[in-house]
C-alpha cells in the first residue's frame, strides 16, 4: 500500500494546457475513481501518475518520495489499459510472466507470484490458453493478473470495463472490488460510468476541463455537491435544473418565480439570496414524488414517455407552467411499477429539504464543507 500526493500538476501540449495545477491527497489502501466528461484530462492525469506523460510542472509523491521525473518502470504502479494489451501469440502464462522475466526475476519467484495471481482471479484453467481462446471477461481478468504479479504500491485502471456488455460489467466491478478488499492496495480507476463510480469508490475526483471540481465519497457528492457541474454529472437519471429568479427571501422561506412563470415557494433558509437574483435549482429525478411529503412544493406535468422497468418507473414528462409559457423537460422516477400513460397530466410533489439552489455562478448557496 502506498499513499500518493498530487501537487500543482500541469500538464500542456505545446501552447494548450490541459491539466491545471491539480493537486490531492490519496491515502494509502483508497480506492479513487477519477470520472468527468470526455477530455476533461481523466486519463492524461492518470498517465502522468503512471510516467508515461511528462510532467509539464508540478509534483508526484509517492509514500513521501517525489517520482516526478522517475521512469515509469521504476515507481512500483501497475496499470491495467482499456483494451487488455495482452500479447496475442503468448498464452496466458506467458502474458502473466513477461515484465517479470523482463526485469530479470529468478523462476521461482515468478511462478511464485503468478499462482498467487491465478488463485486470486480463479483463472488456474487458462495458464495455457491463448488470449484469442478467452471472452473478454476473461482477457480483462488476465491483465488484471499481469498488474497483480508486478506487486505494485499502486493499481491504476484506465476504463478497464467499457469494452465489456452489461453483464460482464457488472460481475467484473465486483470482481476488482472484492481484490480491492484483499489486496488492499491503493487504486485509481478512470470510467465515465455513474454508476461504477458510485458504487466502487471510496471517493469520487470529478474533473471539469482539466481542474478539479470537486473530491468526496459518493454521497457526499450526490447529496452535497459543491457546484451546478458536479450534481449535473453526479447522479443517473441526471438532475432536473430549473432556472428562476427570488421573488422574495424571508424568514427560511424562498419565493421564486421560474421560467415556466410558475411561483414555487421553498422552505430552507439560506442568507445568501436576495430578491432578484437569477439561481437554478436542481431536482432529482428520485426526489420527485407521487405522494404527498413533508414541506412539498406542487408541480404539474403532462406526460410523454413512460419507461417500466421493473423495479422502478422512469418517466420524460413536461412542466407546466402559466399562461404561454414554455413548458420545461422534465425526468422523474419512481420505485415501483405504475400505470401512468402518455400524453396524460400528473401532479407530482417535491420536498423543499430535496431542492438544490445553485446561485448564478454555479455554486451550491447550501454547500457545507
Amino acid at each position: 500500500m502506498a499513499d500518493l500526493k498530487l501537487q500543482s500538476l500541469v500538464k500542456r501540449y505545446d501552447d494548450v494546457e490541459t491539466i491545471h495545477k491539480v493537486s490531492a491527497d490519496i491515502n494509502s489502501g483508497e480506492f479513487i475513481v477519477l470520472i468527468g466528461p470526455s477530455g476533461c484530462g481523466k486519463s492524461t492525469l492518470l498517465r502522468m501518475i503512471a510516467g508515461l506523460e511528462e510532467v509539464t510542472s508540478g509534483d508526484i509523491y509517492i509514500e513521501g518520495e517525489n517520482v516526478t521525473n522517475v521512469v515509469a518502470a521504476k515507481r512500483g504502479i501497475a496499470m491495467v489499459f482499456q483494451s487488455y494489451a495482452l500479447y496475442p501469440h503468448m498464452n496466458v502464462r506467458e502474458n502473466l510472466s513477461f515484465g517479470l522475466k523482463n526485469l530479470k526475476h529468478e523462476q521461482s519467484y515468478i511462478d511464485e507470484k503468478i499462482q498467487y495471481a491465478v488463485e486470486t482471479l480463479q483463472l488456474s484453467q487458462y495458464l495455457d490458453r491463448m488470449p484469442s481462446q478467452l471472452s473478454g471477461g476473461q482477457r480483462q481478468r488476465i491483465a488484471i493478473g499481469r498488474a497483480i504479479v508486478r506487486d505494485p504500491k499502486i493499481f491504476l485502471f484506465d476504463e478497464p470495463l467499457s469494452n465489456l456488455d452489461t453483464e460482464l460489467r457488472v460481475q467484473m466491478r465486483h470482481e476488482i472490488i472484492k481484490l480491492h478488499k484483499k489486496l488492499g492496495n491503493t487504486m485509481i480507476y478512470v470510467t465515465h460510468d455513474q454508476v461504477e463510480a458510485m458504487t466502487m469508490a471510496d471517493r469520487i475526483i470529478v474533473l471539469d476541463n482539466g481542474n478539479i471540481a470537486q473530491i468526496g465519497a459518493p454521497l457526499e457528492l450526490y447529496n452535497n455537491p459543491q457546484s451546478l457541474f458536479t450534481a449535473s454529472f453526479i447522479g443517473s437519471p441526471k438532475i432536473n435544473l430549473l432556472k428562476g429568479v427570488v421573488k422574495s427571501n424571508t424568514d427560511g422561506q424562498i419565493q421564486v418565480d421560474l421560467e415556466n412563470k410558475q411561483t414555487i415557494s421553498i422552505h430552507k433558509q439560506v442568507n445568501s439570496l436576495s430578491a432578484g437574483d437569477t439561481i437554478t435549482l436542481g431536482i432529482r429525478p428520485e426526489h420527485i414524488n407521487n405522494q404527498s411529503v413533508t414541506n412539498s412544493i406542487t408541480f404539474n406535468f403532462t406526460l410523454d414517455e413512460i419507461e417500466c422497468l421493473g423495479d422502478s418507473t422512469l418517466i420524460y414528462a413536461q412542466l407546466d407552467g402559466g399562461a404561454d409559457a414554455e413548458s420545461i423537460d422534465v425526468r422523474i422516477k419512481l420505485q415501483g411499477q405504475h400505470s401512468y400513460v402518455s400524453e396524460t397530466k400528473a401532479t407530482f410533489q417535491v420536498s423543499s429539504e430535496h431542492v438544490l439552489i445553485f446561485n448564478e455562478n454555479g455554486q451550491n448557496t447550501t454547500y457545507d464543507n
